[in-house]
């Protein structure tokens, strides 16, 4: 008997240690994919983002299960960057990632994520934007779930107040060359005593190479060459003079600020703003009273080519992902035009398939219309490059740096040395 009951006893216990460990397992047979994102969980990006992966959740119900972990950047892009830098340094990366489109080249190069390529569905849909930005070495490392765009945002009253005359604005088949935006930006400065424009330099950062070279691609210039080899005589050729001469008027015949007071441009005081569509956002909710509308990038008069920056955060699988099909249906799900017009509607940003921009037309606001159509015909994405965090870092010091030299020849010997500076660097990651 004694024996008999021990027997039932340890049978119990080896089904109880079963359940047990299924329980902190999951459910049996299911693949976990361990999902990191850049954001809260209750910002309207992260909300979206939430509510996603539990419809793949349930499509995919006893087979895969994602769980997202949200981990918010902190000031200077830390938090985030400083928790994916240490799973790099401690092999513990989740299966999918977001990262910045600047960074696909790094983190392709460094074998930190993986192709894939062959797990998503319809990419002839993508904007080419979108596949340029996650494309090194002739593989797609990563995919953007949005998109972004740049506009000149202007206050229609302050134009009427300055006798400039709305029904002959500029338009993406027709935008303002570099002289008549600042003639413009002349006559806004003098009738209000104030800067015509805020183009946010003080906020050097990303923004600086994200915003400013699209005045340099439009003058027929660039960073680096098209191989991503060169710096010297590219950046500091005759075209990029030209493009730094015309931000350098900018600054110092104090048409645009370099100081900007806190939302100036939303509380009236200076008549336009070079800005994004986060700003509409802010604008619809914060600042009703603002009539308001957006202009497309001013060009280059040599070249009359409109060119306008594109580039926003992407999903990427990890190298580390034991599962790749599992990781590859996940990037998947998130990025199929019913998530990505979720996204665009939550988070005010532009859509990244052309079917999503299709659906969006007439559930966003003109304004956001106006960026969706200057990018369709006119973004482009910075470089990708494994140099890239010094290259911008080079470029971002150009900007700042205008307002301090005064002549051309001075102004040639900043581009002389930052493009050597860049061209170092790049040299360095080449050998």
């Amino acid at each position: 008997m004694k024996f008999a009951y021990f027997a039932v006893l340890f049978l119990l216990l080896i089904i109880l240690s079963g359940c047990n460990e299924e329980e902190s397992s999951g459910t049996a047979g299911v693949e976990t994919i361990s999902f990191w994102v850049q954001t809260s969980q209750e910002s309207p990006e992260g909300e979206v983002m939430h509510e996603t992966v539990q419809q793949f959740n349930k499509e995919y119900e006893g087979t895969y299960e994602a769980e997202i972990e949200f981990i918010p950047r902190s000031g200077g892009g830390g938090g985030y960057e400083d928790k994916v830098n240490a799973a790099v340094s401690t092999e513990t990366l989740p299966d999918v990632l977001t990262l910045d489109g600047p960074n696909t080249a790094a983190y392709a190069e460094a074998d930190i994520i993986a192709p894939i390529g062959e797990y998503l569905s319809n990419k002839d849909d993508f904007l080419p934007s979108i596949i340029d930005q996650g494309t090194y070495d002739g593989e797609l490392y990563a995919i953007g779930y949005s998109e972004s765009g740049v506009g000149i945002f202007y206050n229609k009253d302050m134009f009427e107040e300055a006798d400039i005359d709305l029904d002959t604005l500029p338009t993406v088949e027709n935008p303002w060359d570099w002289n008549e935006f600042m003639a413009v930006s002349k006559k806004l400065t003098e009738t209000f005593e104030e800067p015509a424009i805020d183009m946010g330099l003080d906020d050097k950062s990303e923004w600086l190479m994200y915003a400013f070279n699209p005045f340099l691609w439009s003058q027929g210039g660039n960073v680096v060459s098209e191989d991503g080899g060169q710096a010297v005589d590219v950046f500091n050729n005759d075209e990029g003079l030209k493009t730094m001469s015309f931000l350098q008027e900018m600054q110092n015949k104090n048409y645009t600020t370099i100081s900007p007071a806190e939302n100036g441009f939303e509380t009236g005081r200076y008549p336009m703003m070079m800005s994004g569509s986060w700003s509409i956002q802010q604008l619809e909710t914060s600042y009703q009273d603002i009539d308001y509308d957006i202009l497309p990038y001013p060009v280059s008069p040599d070249t009359n080519e409109l060119v306008s920056p594109t580039g926003s955060w992407q999903y990427a699988m990890s190298t580390s992902a034991e599962n790749k099909e599992a990781a590859g249906a996940l990037i998947d799900f998130m990025t199929t035009t019913e998530a990505l017009v979720d996204i665009s509607l939550g988070n005010t940003v532009l859509p990244a398939r052309k079917s999503a921009a299709e659906e969006l037309e007439d559930q966003v606001s003109p304004q956001m219309n106006k960026l969706i159509e200057q990018n369709t015909a006119s973004g482009q994405p910075r470089p990708v490059i494994p140099a890239y965090p010094q290259v911008t870092r080079a470029f971002q010091q150009t900007i700042t740096g205008l307002s301090f030299y005064e002549d051309e020849e001075e102004l040639q010997q900043l581009l002389d040395e930052k493009a050597q500076e860049m061209q170092t660097a790049i040299d360095r990651r080449n050998q």
